[in-house]
């Protein structure tokens, strides 16, 4: 049979299948749900097999909050001899499709890593082999479907193929970060991979470049704000507790101990400029033009940081926003939906995207942003 195999964050598997069931019932593309509790995999059986590459044409990977990574089953579940498991995966595929790129995979569980190592291994050979029959496309040909093989242990296989251009760029969707000492909180690590997910590699230097202006809302101790500066941005960071004395050492940051929900950026700077010159006439008015970037990943109910978003992007306050919801205990892809459909609502002249990141656990993470670039609103 054939199926969509998508993965996603153990524990979340309930959303990845109610998501990927109602995109597909859109294109008319109907089946049902294989799932197998805190596996982070999610199978989704067609009762028509077109439908699979119909999917995944048609419906991108990025419309879809909870899925990591996703591919269209080639075989069922594959038994591989003890010996000779090149032999048999290469027989399995034939002759009749060639691919850019080759994914050793593994449920993200604890047997899964465990197999890892062993798909390393197996991944040398395999390559070989398929490039001599011409399965495979010789290196740095990256243009074409990618083939992925998922091993749930060392004799068990499923095989499949996603398309190059609507596809993770990370085996199984996880990139790889390492975690910088540096930075006062492992917090840092969702907005890195945020700003790599949502922003293209061609855009970056035009987007996240140095002299930006940026606010940290819910800042302390500082992991977001240290994204933002080590990409040389000036930050103005918004927290009643305390920041990293590292990061004030920069110059890069001003700390304003005020709650996030009530800071309006140019009321409240009005007001420390005034304080801090101890002068109360010939004020130079701030700079009233939008920050480039506004972060948040406050640990508050979703609608209310849902609200202080709407709020930014009506008044002007900001060009660019990541922040991050936390979803309830129950009813996660409901919540999404109604949040996000609030702030199509709301915002008519923005663009958003939304995804639950691999650093992200009971969150997902949404970037909003102007369709049409925006100099000078208030």
């Amino acid at each position: 049979m054939t199926s969509i195999v998508l993965y996603c964050r153990p524990g979340f598997e309930k959303e990845c299948g109610a998501e990927i069931q109602e995109k597909a019932a859109w294109l008319e593309a109907f089946g049902y749900l294989q799932i197998t509790k805190n596996e982070g995999i999610v199978f989704y059986h067609l009762n028509n097999p077109e439908d699979g590459e119909k999917i995944m044409e048609k419906l991108p990977l990025k419309r879809l909050v909870f899925t990591r990574q996703w591919f269209v089953t080639l075989t069922d579940k594959i038994e591989l001899p003890d010996y000779n498991r090149v032999e048999a995966i290469v027989e399995e595929l034939g002759s009749e499709w060639q691919y850019a790129d080759l994914r050793m995979e593994t449920p993200d569980t604890n047997d899964g890593k465990a197999l890892s190592k062993f798909c390393r291994k197996l991944a040398v050979p395999l390559r070989q082999a398929l490039r001599k029959k011409k399965i495979l496309t010789e290196k740095n040909q990256h243009e074409g479907a990618v083939l992925h093989a998922l091993f749930f242990s060392g004799t068990e296989v499923i095989l499949g193929y996603s398309l190059g251009n609507n596809t993770s760029p990370h085996v199984m969707g996880i990139p790889r970060l390492k975690f910088p000492s540096a930075s006062p909180s492992r917090s840092t690590l969702k907005l890195d991979e945020a700003f790599l997910y949502f922003i293209p590699k061609e855009e970056r230097e035009n987007r996240l470049s140095s002299g930006m202006k940026a606010v940290d809302l819910g800042a302390a101790p500082g992991g977001w704000t240290y994204q933002l500066v080590r990409r040389g941005m000036m930050v103005t960071s918004i927290d009643n507790g305390p920041m990293a004395e590292s990061l004030m050492e920069t110059g890069q940051v001003k700390h304003r101990m005020v709650d996030g929900f009530k800071y309006e950026p140019i009321k409240h700077e009005i007001y420390w400029l005034v304080r801090e010159t101890k002068k109360r006439e010939k004020v130079n008015i701030p700079d009233q033009t939008p920050v480039d970037w506004l972060v948040c990943d406050m640990i508050e109910k979703p609608q209310r940081v849902v609200d202080l978003i709407i709020r930014w992007f009506t008044e002007g306050y900001c060009r660019e926003a990541i922040v991050n919801l936390k979803l309830p205990m129950a009813k996660k892809y409901d919540t999404v939906k109604e949040l996000l459909e609030k702030l199509k609502a709301a915002l008519p002249n923005c663009y958003y995207e939304a995804k639950h990141l691999y650093y992200d656990r009971d969150e997902i993470t949404v970037l909003v942003k102007y369709k049409v670039h925006r100099d000078n609103q208030r």
